[in-house]
């Protein structure tokens, strides 16, 4: 699909399977599917320059989970959400006890893009209760989060108030939560990716910003990133490939570039991932403390 515009490495990996014209290995690229808590688990390695340049992506790791039967809310589904991306993201967060910036990137203000306005409301925020009251809470790590806003409406560019604000308070590693985009309906809020490459907001919907890396801010970033929108583009060549339909690519790419397609109850599913992403950043974050007690710490 010429068209199809992905964030995800699972994705990207596919693209590559079908483009291929033979049975060729993908070199420098390692990838393995599993199941944690009952949900599907991609854990693709981009090892060397070669997998970089074939899937489109920098070196590093990227696991996607397949969040099955969240929409349906199924029995235990939340909890077994929590802790299957917590798993995932214990395999790939640095080790240590000190501080940990949470930012959620996006616009709050609409509602496909508010996937970290989402999840920060849901972060135990700790920084300050560890410093002034260490006699209650100098057994938990301690954890700033911010939502720095998007450009047009903050005339700063996220990355630099995230840079300075970790230059301030030198955090183990930050973590980014931020809206992707997929090129299949099937994964849209309902599958996360998790990297240790960093971001670039608004690279999915063809307004990329500054990126936010280890390079770029001093310090490791692990970004979390949940697909909600599909480029129509994307959906109507899909369709044409499966019904032998030949459509000109000009008239595609006038698409691509204009419309967006999300759930029609995206309100819903952007509380619902929020939710199950924060208390996955709570579970990593502040060992040993349970569903219950994060409920009771955020009521």
């Amino acid at each position: 699909m010429n068209n199809a515009r992905t964030d995800l490495a699972l994705e990207a990996r596919e693209l590559w399977q079908e483009s291929s014209e033979n049975n060729s290995k993908l070199r420098g690229v390692w990838a393995r599917d599993m199941k944690n808590n009952g949900f599907s688990v991609s854990r693709v390695r981009i090892l060397n320059e070669e997998g970089s340049a074939a899937l489109g992506k920098p070196c590093g790791a990227y696991t996607t989970i397949e969040l099955e039967g969240i929409s349906r809310r199924d029995v235990d589904s939340f909890p077994r959400a929590i802790a299957a991306i917590a798993s995932e993201m214990s395999e790939i967060v640095p080790k240590g006890d000190g501080c940990v910036l949470v930012v959620g990137l996006g616009n709050d203000g609409i509602t496909p893009d508010a996937v970290g306005a989402s999840t920060v409301s849901h972060i135990i925020v700790t920084r300050h209760l560890v410093s002034t009251l260490p006699e209650l809470f100098g057994k938990m790590r301690p954890v700033s989060a911010i939502t720095p806003g998007v450009l047009g409406t903050t005339g700063v560019e996220s990355g630099e108030i995230i840079r300075g604000i970790a230059e301030h308070i030198h955090p183990d590693f930050i973590i980014v939560i931020d809206a992707l985009a997929s090129m299949r309906l099937s994964r849209l809020c309902r599958t996360v990716q998790i990297t240790d490459t960093g971001i670039v907001p608004g690279s999915g919907v063809g307004n990329a910003r500054s990126a936010i890396t280890r390079d770029t801010m001093g310090f490791p970033v692990i970004a979390l990133g949940v697909p909600t929108v599909v480029n129509i583009a994307t959906i109507i060549e899909s369709f044409a490939d499966d019904s032998g339909i030949d459509i000109p690519q000009s008239a595609l790419s006038e698409y691509s570039e204009k419309l967006l397609v999300t759930p029609k109850d995206i309100d819903v599913h952007i509380e619902d991932i929020g939710r199950i992403l924060g208390y996955a950043i709570n579970t990593v974050l502040q060992k040993g403390l349970t569903l219950k007690e994060m409920d009771e710490f955020l009521s």
